[in-house]
């Protein structure tokens, strides 16, 4: 066992099975919100690495032995959470969580074979949550496909609302413009929530000023995303056809989810065995099997003429040369899938179009969980994400019951700076809101905001 010892913690007590990329990601950020953290891995470098690092306790072993959790102390921890490369030894670990002690339990599960299964499983395993980053991020890849412009398109209020973002091109009716002459004269059924210039990010008041080159997040009903593009002049069709590079998991959700939309795809995958079983599982979609790294075969294959070409490859280096070649030699739309974290400031300066991170799809939905078990009081959060590369947040909040927030006019809260509530969500109806609009019970509210771990909707105030 590994052990360091600092401060009295707060927070939740928190075991992590599983120290991959994932689970060290899912670490740096619990530790940095305050939380107390006991990781468990069968690989003692990778827990010497994490324990010399942060302060946490460290134990080698298998997850899912008995003895190893009562080690880990799970008779006193609030969550549980199985991030290991098995899905049946998450699944596992999470079971015999629920038996032995009196905690929650996350699992990811990955495997297609269960995608399928995956609320059966939650209930009758009693799991907070099971996630599935490679389904998660073709849900993501989905939705840039259908609003190709954007470079970002997530979804919150139960899919009702959409944030998308996207870089404002020369000569755009946008550049010049203040926020509050886009809502009095263009429309009043979006809110630009974020700017990021010049390598800063801002919250915009209505004076602020927009400019050619700056990249944006608005939010809007969804019915309203296209409408708006359309009303700035920026192409809001979907793509019709998609080139994907490899065939691995993520590969599979993303076509299937293409097919059932419409969209004809054809996949490039390297491995014989795995593109018969692509055949079988996708018969609309057109398998090669090829090397995706291979010029003359993209050229065979039509890259120069594909509408979008997605790079799913395992290797990130592999992804983004192909994400660059195909930007020189189409004008397709591209998506880049990249797992690693490190060289980020690198890569957002090679202009790849959207960029994809399946494990902070995966660590954005377990923190919102724990930040709402955290504090449960007034409200909940429903939905985290983390915005221009972790530097502003946007977080739905559920209101759960009467607080300083609710039932006041928004002109009249002293909120604090750098901070935007952005929708509220009453019944379904997606609300823009305004100086007279209030925070009701019952609602869930976006914020939108440069401030780090917000727990509570009351934190929103100065």
């Amino acid at each position: 066992m590994f052990k360091k010892k600092g401060p009295a913690p707060r927070g939740l007590n928190v075991i992590i099975v599983g120290c991959g990329k994932v689970g060290t990601t899912i670490v740096q950020q619990l530790i940095k919100e305050g939380h107390t953290i006991t990781i468990i891995d069968k690989d003692a470098s990778s827990i010497a690495e994490l324990t010399n690092l942060y302060d946490l306790m460290g134990i080698v072993g298998n997850g899912a032995s008995y003895s190893v959790q009562m080690e880990a102390g799970i008779q006193d921890a609030d969550l549980l959470i199985a991030v290991t490369a098995s899905d049946e030894l998450n699944l596992l670990c999470c079971t015999i969580a629920k038996r032995v002690g009196n905690c929650a339990a996350i699992a990811r599960v990955r495997n297609p074979d269960y995608s399928q299964e995956i609320s059966y499983l939650r209930d009758r395993l009693g799991l907070a949550m099971i996630i599935n980053p490679e389904l998660e991020a073709a849900r993501e890849a989905a939705r840039i496909l259908c609003l190709p412009s954007a470079l970002e398109v997530n979804s919150f209020a139960h899919g009702q609302a959409e944030m998308i973002k996207f870089k404002i091109p020369e000569g755009n009716i946008l550049e010049g413009m203040t926020i509050s002459h886009l809502g009095q004269h263009v429309t009043n059924a979006v809110l630009i929530c974020a700017v990021e210039r010049g390598g800063e990010v801002h919250i915009p008041s209505g004076s602020f000023q927009l400019a050619k080159d700056d990249v944006i997040s608005f939010v809007c009903p969804r019915r309203m995303s296209r409408a708006f593009l359309e009303a700035i002049r920026i192409q809001a069709n979907r793509v019709n056809n998609t080139m994907i590079i490899g065939g691995g998991k993520s590969a599979f959700y993303l076509a299937r989810q293409l097919l059932h939309m419409g969209i004809s795809v054809k996949i490039i995958e390297i491995n014989r065995a795995r593109c018969k079983e692509l055949s079988t599982l996708l018969p609309k979609a057109i398998i090669i099997n090829g090397d995706g790294t291979d010029e003359e075969l993209l050229k065979e294959e039509g890259i120069a003429y594909a509408e979008s070409v997605v790079a799913l490859t395992g290797i990130d280096e592999e992804n983004i040369v192909l994400t660059l070649h195909a930007r020189h030699v189409s004008k397709a739309k591209v998506i880049t899938k990249i797992n690693r974290i490190t060289f980020k400031s690198v890569i957002s300066q090679l202009d790849l179009g959207s960029v994809i991170y399946p494990r902070f799809i995966t660590s954005e939905a377990i923190i919102a969980y724990v930040r709402a078990k955290t504090n449960s009081t007034s409200s909940n959060i429903e939905t985290l994400y983390h915005m221009f590369d972790s530097r502003a947040e946007a977080i739905e909040f559920r209101i759960g019951q009467k607080s300083a927030v609710t039932d006041v006019p928004l002109k009249n809260l002293p909120l604090r700076k750098s901070l935007l509530v952005s929708f509220i969500n009453r019944n379904g109806k997606i609300i823009i809101p305004r100086g007279d609009d209030c925070i009701k019970v019952g609602d869930t509210v976006m914020i939108v905001t440069t401030h780090e771990g917000l727990m509570d909707i009351r934190d929103i105030l100065r």
